[in-house]
């Protein structure tokens, strides 16, 4: 585990975003952070570096895309190949957490708030970050 005072940042990994969401310092709570919109790899990777320094990361939980019959795909392969990059740049520890039905019960959650079908683009992937990782820090043991 981390550090107390370390924070997780969370990464739902897409083609166009990545949806953030970061734990509370004492790793109880997940929030949302504005997508980041991909450019290129090594873009993406130098502005992933800064968030973790600027909000103090002590680990990066990756959506691993795992098939709903329990076996790792493309998808999955593409997800741990940009998490070992990131752990080689940043330094930081990846962990890879199941992310099945993510998105779904993001998709799920928007529409039951009505938002536009515009807008629920963009927040699905930031939700879909807030759930994997509220999901991961659910799954600790308490701490003392």
């Amino acid at each position: 585990m981390t550090p107390a005072r370390s924070r997780i940042l969370a990464l739902d990994l897409g083609k166009r975003r990545i949806g953030l969401a970061i734990s509370d310092p004492l790793g109880i709570t997940a929030q949302g952070l504005p997508n980041l919109v991909r450019s290129n790899k090594r873009a993406d990777m130098a502005a992933l570096e800064r968030l973790a320094e600027d909000r103090e990361v002590g680990l990066v939980l990756m959506g691993n895309p795992i098939n709903m019959r329990g076996s790792e795909g493309r998808q999955s392969g593409w997800a741990r190949e940009f998490g070992e990059a990131l752990q080689k740049r940043t330094g930081l520890p990846v962990k890879y957490w199941d992310e099945r039905l993510t998105s779904v019960e993001a998709g799920r959650v928007l529409r039951e708030s009505g938002i536009s079908i515009e807008k629920r683009a963009a927040a699905v992937d930031r939700l879909s970050a807030v759930i994997l990782l509220q999901s991961y820090l659910d799954s600790l043991p308490p701490r003392v």
